[in-house]
């Protein structure tokens, strides 16, 4: 099962308490995963359609305890999934027709409203839904249960909204962004268009905010295996890199302390030098401190390299004088 599978089930097992919140969320559902039927006479009808089976008993249960009425459910099988294709898809759809009020659950949650006298359709979000920061929670909960999915997050940090409308699309990115240190953005994709966000800070806290507190913490738990094993490849890159640098450079020396041996030998060179120039033949591969701890008595980092040095420029006299 995807992560966002997941998330969505755990979403579909909260139950809000107040009515403002049931509405909140039933208004975002119908706006985002809600079609509005014309039947006979200019009566009205919803279809809320999903093909997740949790979500659809989720809603089946909201829609008839809010409003007091009764919907029907159908289920209908589609293609097959999975690897083998043994797994069958199946859609499910709650149908509210005229008989149950569906004219005025469309009035109640913002969606036909009146102006100079007349019925029309509105296409984003209805302020009076949102008033509150709760009910702005349940708005967005609604939202993604209808239109939202997201990536998992082993792989990458993306969740997303996929809206057939502009409107509705610029009004759920302001809804977002109202919340401190949360940053959404808009693009369209096709006929759709896209609410998204990439930056895995702002993907947790709106898990949060919708109430996934499981699917939560495991997007942290994602986040901090992928950080400790970043951490620990920089780390090795890190150590890679001094190694190769150590390398250069005791080759660089070997090659000096090897030019005053076949030319002068290394009897030419004062006692602290000769010193250090047989520890650096013997040891290629040590470090300067290493080197220094080798030294008797034993020798700073500075005062190995500073020998080091004075070796090398006089390799460099050499090879310049023949």
């Amino acid at each position: 099962m995807s992560f966002a599978s997941e998330t969505k089930n755990e979403l579909a097992r909260i139950e809000p308490e107040k009515k403002c919140c049931m509405l909140a969320e039933i208004a975002a559902y119908i706006r985002t995963a809600g079609s509005i039927g014309l039947v006979g006479g200019g009566r009205h009808s919803i279809t809320l359609t999903t093909d997740n089976a949790a979500v659809a008993r989720h809603f089946k249960k909201l829609v008839e305890k809010y409003f007091d009425i009764d919907t029907n459910l159908e289920i209908y099988e589609g293609g097959s999934v999975g690897r083998n294709r043994r797994e069958k898809r199946f859609a499910y759809s709650i149908m509210i027709d005229p008989e149950n009020h569906a004219e005025a659950i469309l009035r109640e949650c913002g969606i036909i409203l009146i102006r100079e006298g007349r019925d029309y359709y509105t296409d984003g979000i209805y302020d009076a839904l949102v008033k509150s920061k709760c009910d702005k929670r349940a708005y967005l909960r609604g939202a993604f249960l209808g239109s939202g999915t997201m990536s998992n997050p082993d792989k990458s940090y993306h969740l997303e909204f996929v809206l057939n409308s502009e409107d509705m699309a610029n009004d759920l990115r302001k809804l977002i962004n109202s919340f401190s240190d949360l940053t959404a953005k808009v693009v369209r994709r096709g006929k759709k268009y896209i609410v998204y966000m990439k930056k895995a800070d702002y993907i947790s806290d709106t898990l949060a905010l919708m109430g996934a507190s499981g699917q939560v913490l495991k997007l942290e738990d994602t986040r901090i295996r992928k950080e400790m094993l970043s951490s620990a490849r920089r780390a090795m890159n890190c150590d890679n890199a001094n190694v190769d640098r150590v390398i250069d450079a005791s080759m660089k020396q070997v090659e000096a302390i090897s030019l005053i041996a076949e030319t002068k030998g290394l009897n030419w060179l004062d006692g602290k030098l000769m010193e250090v120039a047989l520890l650096r033949l013997e040891h290629p591969e040590a470090s300067i401190a290493a080197l220094g701890e080798m030294c008797d008595p034993p020798l700073k980092k500075s005062g190995v390299n500073n020998r080091l040095r004075k070796i090398e420029e006089l390799a460099a006299r050499l090879r310049s004088s023949s």
